[in-house]
């Protein structure tokens, strides 16, 4: 965790100051286009986390390209079979998933998100 600006206080500021822009009243419709905010259950801890990431939507799929993903470790949790998380207020409602998280061979790192049918609004 320790290593550098992700590993800080700084992190959970800047996160909870984005969730606050996702969920504000008027910028919250516009700020909602490309960010959302993740819910998950740690494997290990069995804890609920809340995370804001950027994404991308086609139909039932979610695409979050995940920055500096060596300085987190959120996407972890996604890694071979994945695991289900929840998108927060997304389209109007809560909306449940599969995610699985893969890295190509230049590092970068790709969470794919499969909704779950008939878990919200589309």
């Amino acid at each position: 965790m320790g290593r550098g600006i992700f590993g800080s206080p700084v992190v959970g500021y800047v996160n909870a100051g984005a969730a606050r822009l996702i969920h504000a009243p008027v910028l919250g419709p516009l700020v909602r286009r490309s960010m959302v905010v993740i819910r998950y259950t740690g494997r290990r801890s069995q804890q609920t986390f809340e995370t804001p990431v950027n994404y991308q939507r086609s139909g039932n799929d979610v695409v979050i390209r995940v920055m500096a993903p060596d300085q987190k470790t959120w996407w972890r949790n996604f890694t071979g079979a994945g695991g289900p998380l929840t998108l927060t207020d997304f389209g109007g409602a809560d909306r449940t998933g599969h995610a699985v998280a893969e890295r190509d061979d230049r590092g970068r790192v790709t969470v794919r998100v499969r909704l779950d049918t008939g878990s919200g609004a589309d």
